[in-house]
């Protein structure tokens, strides 16, 4: 490959980072970075990220998933950044890693993980987020302790960055992948939206999508109609959002209930102590996972509910799909056929500092 380097600093959306502007005579990597004319994504250096990162060492692995690792790395100016590295072997593709720079480079939201540019080089693909303190949710509501007003604010701060994607931001977008490793925590614990490999585009007047290919995490966030039928919609989200509402008020994982009992699954678990604290928000998570898409609430609905104190109606039956039979794995569906697959799974493991 024949490229060629030219190094200048710009500010703008970046907020002041110092990048490096990559020119290459490949046809592929041009259409990757340029093809959509409205993208403004800088490009960084792959020499200026391997400094950032101490040639991703070891200190500086902040995690890892099916997509590949994370790392911490610092720019010569002084930034901080956390560098998405994607597996060469991983099934997070090129067409995944494109959607994400075309979607995350145009959303600009507190609650959404900012992303600063990405990396072209041979074969390495890599994204260039802000670097959050705090790392994923999943972190603290399994492992640490959270006490109720921050549990509180952080369900708040995930419903309106959800809010923001399906009705505020200039693009209708349904993120079909929201779980707690995908959600971010800063400094002060505002909770980033994070992860958009899987998003999906909707047209302003569209309401629901089809797909022969689900993908996503098979345990316990994905709604019914996506799981079974691959119907998708904001509906599908607000199903995930009810069940990791259900995670960070229960400190249980989704599929833990039913590993201690195989009958009880973290909705039907949570669903029996709406009786006690907490219950408005229990409610509201379990309005969100209820079967039918009709009845559960919007994005809107869930925002407005959280910050009033109005009677809110009963829920009906919840979605118990598959319980147990496919934890922490994620399926490929063509037809009216589902077949599980560990290939896709994009569960977070965190790695000791």
């Amino acid at each position: 490959m024949v490229c060629c380097l030219m190094k200048r600093k710009r500010k703008g959306s970046t907020g002041g980072i110092a990048h490096t502007i990559l020119r290459t005579n490949s046809d592929s990597q041009r259409e990757i970075l340029y093809e959509d004319k409205d993208s403004s994504v800088p490009i960084f250096d792959v020499n200026d990220i391997f400094d950032a990162t101490g040639n991703f060492s070891l200190g500086n692995k902040l995690g890892q998933g099916g997509f590949g690792s994370v790392y911490k790395g610092v720019l010569f100016d002084g930034q901080e950044i956390a560098v998405k590295r994607l597996s060469q072997t991983s099934r997070q593709g090129i067409e995944e890693f494109k959607n994400e720079v075309r979607l995350v480079s145009k959303l600009q939201h507190k609650n959404l993980a900012r992303l600063f540019g990405c990396c072209i080089h041979g074969d390495e693909k890599m994204l260039v987020y802000e670097y959050l303190q705090n790392r994923s949710l999943d972190f603290f509501i399994f492992g640490l302790q959270l006490d109720w007003p921050r549990r509180f604010e952080i369900i708040i701060g995930i419903a309106r960055g959800l809010l923001y994607l399906h009705q505020d931001s200039r693009m209708k977008i349904i993120h079909r992948d929201l779980k707690a490793s995908n959600v971010l925590l800063d400094a002060a614990m505002n909770p980033k939206i994070s992860d958009f490999g899987l998003a999906r585009l909707f047209g302003e007047d569209q309401t629901e999508a089809n797909t022969n290919r689900v993908v996503g995490t098979y345990s316990g966030y994905m709604s019914p109609e996506y799981a079974m039928g691959g119907l998708y919609s904001t509906k599908s989200d607000a199903f995930s959002f009810g069940v990791l509402t259900l995670e960070i008020l229960s400190g249980r994982r989704s599929n833990q209930c039913h590993q201690e009992s195989p009958s009880i699954s973290l909705i039907a678990h949570v669903s029996a102590l709406s009786h006690q604290v907490m219950t408005r928000c229990i409610q509201i998570g379990l309005l969100c996972v209820q079967e039918s898409p009709v009845d559960r609430p919007t994005m809107s609905d869930v925002v407005f509910m959280l910050g009033n104190a109005t009677t809110l109606p009963s829920p009906k039956k919840p979605a118990f799909i598959l319980q147990g039979k496919y934890d922490d794995m994620d399926t490929i569906t063509t037809g009216s056929s589902a077949i599980p697959s560990t290939n896709r799974v994009t569960l977070s493991t965190l790695v000791p500092r």
